[in-house]
């Protein structure tokens, strides 16, 4: 699986008030409606940067820090990001992105810069600005690509027909 995208690039401990502020959670429910809010208390007008399915978001570390609210994936993912590349994730968005489908990839970012255009092989564990590795990560697994491919936990438990895979 490969993703290649224009990079748009944060810094340390992105908290999930940032990726989407607090006071839309109860009066925004639909998704792609509240993705347009995406980052805008610290980066306004970030979703028009954006190009669906041709953004990557790169980021330093313990990006997704603070609430457990599953909007913050969602809102990543409905606004066309392909994946969010971190140096470290908090533990509850990282289960949260992958469980909606959203894919996240743990490398150094420090040579990944705003506006680069990049190469995220996840067969190969590599991140490329053009024929220059710029990042190294473990590989994913069959498991983690089948998640993502799928859409995220439901609808690869649909496809297994439940636990008995």
């Amino acid at each position: 699986m490969l993703l290649k995208g224009k990079v748009f690039k944060f810094k340390d401990d992105i908290n999930t008030d940032w990726i989407i502020s607090g006071r839309y959670k109860f009066s925004i429910t639909d998704m792609k409606e509240l993705s347009r809010h995406l980052f805008e208390d610290i980066r306004p007008g970030f979703y028009n940067e954006i190009i669906p399915s041709k953004s990557i978001i790169a980021a330093g570390s313990n990006f997704g820090m603070g609430s457990s609210r599953e909007q913050a994936p969602w809102v990543i993912k409905e606004a066309g990001v392909l994946c969010v590349v971190a140096k470290s994730f908090a533990r509850i968005f990282y289960r949260n992105a992958f469980n909606i489908g959203l894919a996240l990839i743990e490398a150094d970012t420090d040579d990944i810069l705003e506006a680069d255009n990049v190469l995220v092989d996840l067969a190969k564990g590599k991140i490329k600005k053009g024929n220059k590795v710029v990042s190294d990560f473990k590989p994913w697994g069959s498991f983690e690509k089948e998640l993502i491919e799928s859409g995220g936990i439901f609808n690869y438990l649909d496809k297994h027909k439940g636990f008995g895979v």
